[in-house]
């Protein structure tokens, strides 16, 4: 699975980036198929940075989460619950599709 940190409006640096990339790893641990990654943190407004995450799964489905908080990492630890909320529901979706 490929994650790819982009920024606007400035730069985050290594240190920051493994982090957050650490932090994403764990939603493939729900979901199997997912292909990528891809996570852009927006830093026009400095003391709110807001981050925006695309996860692509096979077949052409995109899950996207957005959160802008004071607190960088409680944002991604607030987007890593709302993927794994979003991921379990389309994966059940899935299942509830083969059965048929």
């Amino acid at each position: 699975m490929l994650i790819s940190i982009s920024t606007r409006h400035g730069d985050i640096n290594e240190a920051t980036k493994a982090k957050i990339t650490q932090k994403f790893e764990k939603v493939q641990r729900f979901f199997e198929r997912l292909t990528s990654i891809d996570i852009t943190v927006d830093l026009s407004k400095a003391e709110e940075p807001e981050i925006t995450v695309v996860v692509k799964c096979e077949h052409k489905h995109d899950i996207s989460a957005s959160h802008r908080s004071d607190d960088m990492f409680g944002s991604v630890d607030k987007l890593v619950d709302k993927l794994e909320q979003q991921i379990k529901k389309h994966k059940e979706k899935l299942q509830e599709h083969n059965k048929d």
